[in-house]
């Protein structure tokens, strides 16, 4: 009984101090390394990393701990890793996206692909990281929305960081004119709407292209160049909306599919 009672207080004992010295820990990591860090340019990303790391070990370690403190538990833990066999198995696999997600989120704060604060776009969604654990990275949406990206799938993603490199962005707008109208007068009404825009890059090249040849349009696509991926998106509704209200007062048609239905009865009768 009384040693029944001494292993429930170990317990007791180890719990409670594996969950000071890791608020403690995280506490100083939060307070003191931060500072360390801006003062050595160590990276958000790098720090938010590191110290879910180091706070993760310290519950590890206690977790060994309580393990260890107990005989019949310590000899099950060592006869289980002695003959762990097709279990052992079982559970790697189990844990395999979850330690996969682990070292992913390691590899982020070490290789750099991208950081805290960089803007991205992931599977189709654009945003900006807010922030990067172990197991997941949270990305911000334009909607106000937060992305939880598991860290093991975001490794294996084509990721486009618009933060990386030079900030201009090579943006571009479509538009489709009916086949019969002119399209050196809707060429010259897009560049000139380019011209005007404050935010375009007026240095930089211009153009508008015909890219293809629809059903029911020929396409244009106006290239132009911003400052940055944020200016992109809302320079090219610009772009649109005033190139739409000049094809209207100039009388360039916006083509729109239309169908020609003939019944079966009117072509019996020769209508």
């Amino acid at each position: 009984m009384r040693l029944e009672i001494y292993y429930v207080v170990a317990i007791l004992v180890i719990a409670i101090a594996t969950f000071v010295v890791a608020a403690v820990i995280n506490r100083i990591l939060l307070r003191y390394f931060r500072a360390v860090s801006e003062k050595l340019k160590v990276d958000e990303t790098t720090y938010a990393v590191t110290r879910r790391l180091v706070v993760g070990m310290v519950y590890f370690g206690g977790l060994l701990l309580i393990v260890s403190v107990i005989p019949a538990v310590s000899d099950f833990t060592v006869a289980l890793l002695a003959g762990a066999g097709f279990g052992a198995i079982v559970v790697g696999l189990a844990a395999q996206e979850t330690l996969s997600g682990h070292i992913t989120g390691i590899s982020i704060a070490i290789s750099h692909p991208f950081q805290m604060g960089d803007v991205l776009t992931v599977k189709g969604e654009y945003g900006t990281v807010e922030g990067i654990s172990l197991r997941h990275t949270i990305i911000k949406t334009g909607e106000n929305k937060r992305l939880i990206n598991p860290n093991a799938i975001i490794g294996n993603e084509e990721i486009v960081n618009w933060s990386i490199g030079d900030l201009p962005v090579y943006w571009h707008v479509d538009f489709g004119i009916a086949y019969d109208a002119d399209i050196d007068i809707a060429r010259s009404i897009i560049l000139d709407e380019l011209d005007k825009h404050p935010d375009v890059m007026q240095e930089q090249n211009k153009k508008a292209d015909v890219v293809g040849l629809s059903d029911f349009s020929v396409d244009l696509r106006a290239y132009f160049w911003v400052c940055d991926r944020p200016t992109a998106w809302g320079t090219g509704c610009a772009i649109r909306e005033s190139v739409k209200k000049r094809f209207d007062m100039e009388g360039v048609e916006i083509p729109f599919p239309y169908r020609t239905i003939v019944y079966k009865k009117d072509m019996e009768h020769g209508k």
